[in-house]
């Protein structure tokens, strides 16, 4: 289970390229083995679409149990919204496990935080905003929660062609909690070609273009902007 990060060549670390590089198959989203191209010559390649995380994983096992080393990839890090907790349940329910190793990668959130400056310097919550695994109901408990804790959160999955009032939502949520003027930052297809990072704030961020590779982080009330970089302090006496 190897996490290629968000993207980019720069973000990738070496312990992913190497267990890449020492697999005979590789398993992954087509759009995550466009990404690693350059390291996937001469190996098998099996690609499945969006959806497809439980046959991904059960042909990724099946291989594996026949005798084949097999990178499964997932973007970000495979233990983050990645396939590792399923390979590991599944694993359990069909017996007969192979050696697996979760091998971690940089996730979207703390690229994107590097990006906008230092937003997650104190407590923080990752939330997904997708309800095709998750109930609405339970993810806007947890937000309601968040919002009142005063944490600073990262929204994965903020919107879709399916979903589109979901962030909506969740910003008013926060305006309940925190001033319109608390900084809110959105990273988008980091460490690709269109990569776009726009800092904002919790009044006016609906006014940019958010997605589903979209992160977006909503800062706490102690978060302010300091020369055009979004940071939240974590109490040291200056």
């Amino acid at each position: 289970m190897v996490g290629i990060g968000p993207g980019g060549v720069s973000d990738r670390t070496r312990r992913a390229e190497e267990a890449i590089a020492e697999s005979t198959v590789v398993v992954g989203y087509s759009r995550y083995l466009e990404l690693m191209a350059d390291l996937t010559e001469g190996k098998e390649v099996i690609a499945t679409g969006m959806t497809k995380e439980v046959e991904r994983c059960r042909v990724a096992l099946e291989r594996a149990r026949g005798g084949e080393v097999v990178a499964l990839l997932s973007s970000g890090d495979p233990g983050i919204y990645g396939m590792a907790g399923l390979v590991l349940e599944l694993a359990e329910r069909e017996g007969d496990p192979p050696v697996l190793e979760v091998v971690p990668g940089v996730s979207s959130v703390s690229a994107a935080a590097a990006r906008l400056g230092a937003p997650l310097m104190l407590d923080f919550a990752c939330i997904s905003l997708s309800d095709l695994l998750v109930p609405w109901d339970v993810i806007r408990a947890r937000l309601e929660a968040t919002a009142a804790a005063d944490l600073v959160v990262a929204l994965f999955n903020p919107r879709s062609r399916k979903r589109m009032r979901q962030v909506e939502k969740a910003g008013a949520i926060f305006l309940k909690h925190r001033p319109g003027s608390t900084p809110v930052g959105i990273a988008t297809d980091l460490g690709a070609a269109e990569e776009k990072v726009v800092l904002s704030d919790l009044d006016h961020f609906l006014e940019f273009e958010i997605g589903m590779r979209s992160v977006v982080i909503i800062g706490n009330r102690s978060s302010r902007v300091i020369q055009g970089r979004f940071v939240t302090p974590r109490g040291y006496r200056l």
